[in-house]
């Protein structure tokens, strides 16, 4: 009798609404295997999608191959029409997510009318393909393809090459090629997007843009992605968003560099171009880091000079240098880093010390880093730009009425008059 009472309240607990709210069996989920090219990021494009469960890379459509990573891209494979290609399988919420807009953003995010590859990725295994698990599906995705193929053809594009099929089976890819981007911070987005939207999908900053004033003068140009590239996030989030240099910087699609000289391949984002003129002097494909970032603008801005040596290489400027004689009596302002335009030090905490470089009792809020420095068998704490990083001078003790000095070369900063 006790064993058949706790079967009962087992069963009671089970088919409760709140436990039947919880049960995998009672969510609508679909899966859909898509192709576009390197799975890398279509991945994780998918992945970033609302709606979207998880996103998994694999192969699939193959006939006679293995479905490995090593077999599908050896070169006697490249044209094989039985190899597998590189898919993803994306599982989603279709409450949350529609196949119709899933299906959309698909074609969207590659160029479907290129044949077995995808920008420098050439071979079959890198097919534009749907693997559809039902009529409907595979109804839906021959409607957006037909919508889409006169959206592309005004747009100078030719004949979809994406193939329609049912899904046989699907093999998930090694272990390493799972959330790949997410295991490789340092890189780039392969984007091979056409531009070409659906007339219902909001298309912010894709139009046509004026590069007139790019022809003149010194400018960053970074190329950004029309979809999600976490690489492009990471570089805003990481520097760009805390640049105000005087260097303007730009961003730009693959498709809005009318104008412009660049000789870079422009397919991976993100990429950095320097610009003088509107003509491309460096470009650097993927991800770099602040420290990379400001080191290459160190370059393009002040070539070969003290400057340089003093941000880069941990240089000092020569007493009462040129100027330290020009900023020593600047009215009323901020003093800020040459490269990234941070404010640095104020001059309502700047006096005489009489050493021949600027001094300061404090530096603006938050703004320098402090280090330890025992080179040259002294023990010093070195200041540094928390922004761009570069070498700015040290910090000691013997400042008036009990404050700190900081000791600060002048050829590492600008001024900004205040207001």
């Amino acid at each position: 009798m006790l064993t058949q009472f706790i079967r009962l309240c087992a069963l009671t607990m089970l088919f409760s609404g709140s436990v039947i709210a919880k049960m995998p069996a009672t969510e609508h989920i679909d899966s859909i295997v898509l192709g576009a090219g390197c799975f890398w990021g279509v991945e994780k494009r998918f992945e970033a999608m609302p709606g979207v469960i998880d996103a998994v890379s694999g192969y699939a459509d193959g006939n006679g191959v293995k479905p490995s990573y090593r077999v599908i891209t050896q070169k006697r494979h490249q044209f094989n029409p039985n190899n597998h290609a590189e898919v993803v399988k994306v599982r989603f919420n279709p409450a949350q997510i529609s196949l119709d807009t899933l299906l959309k953003r698909y074609f969207e995010m590659h160029d479907p009318t290129q044949l077995n590859r995808q920008g420098n990725d050439i071979g079959t295994q890198y097919r534009s393909i749907i693997l559809t698990n039902s009529d409907a599906q595979a109804a839906t995705a021959r409607q957006l393809k037909a919508e889409y193929q006169p959206l592309l053809s005004a747009a100078g594009y030719g004949v979809i090459a994406t193939q329609i099929k049912p899904l046989r089976e699907f093999f998930p890819a090694e272990d390493y090629h799972q959330d790949y981007i997410a295991k490789n911070p340092n890189g780039y987005c392969p984007d091979h997007s056409t531009g070409v939207r659906f007339t219902d999908t909001p298309v912010p900053h894709t139009a046509s843009v004026d590069n007139n004033a790019l022809l003149s003068g010194k400018h960053i140009l970074v190329i950004d992605s029309a979809s999600y590239c976490p690489y492009c996030e990471k570089f805003k989030a990481d520097t760009g968003n805390a640049y105000q240099g005087d260097i303007p910087l730009h961003y730009r699609y693959a498709s809005q560099l009318q104008g412009l000289q660049i000789s870079s391949p422009t397919w991976a984002t993100p990429t950095i171009i320097l610009l003088q003129d509107g003509k491309e002097v460096f470009g650097r494909q993927g991800l770099l880091s602040s420290e990379e970032f400001y080191r290459l603008l160190g370059k393009f801005k002040l070539g070969a000079s003290e400057a340089f040596n003093v941000a880069f290489d941990e240089g000092t400027d020569a007493r009462f240098c040129q100027q330290y004689e020009i900023f020593k009596n600047t009215p009323d302002g901020v003093f800020v880093d040459k490269l990234s335009g941070a404010p640095l030090f104020d001059t309502r905490h700047r006096f005489d010390s009489g050493t021949g470089w600027l001094s300061f009792t404090r530096p603006v809020a938050g703004a320098v880093i402090e280090k330890p420095d025992n080179r040259y068998g002294m023990r010093r704490t070195e200041i540094r730009a928390k922004v761009s990083g570069i070498h700015l001078g040290h910090v000691f003790d013997d400042g008036p009425n009990g404050q700190r000095r900081y000791c600060i070369n002048a050829t590492v900063l600008d001024f900004v008059p205040r207001g």
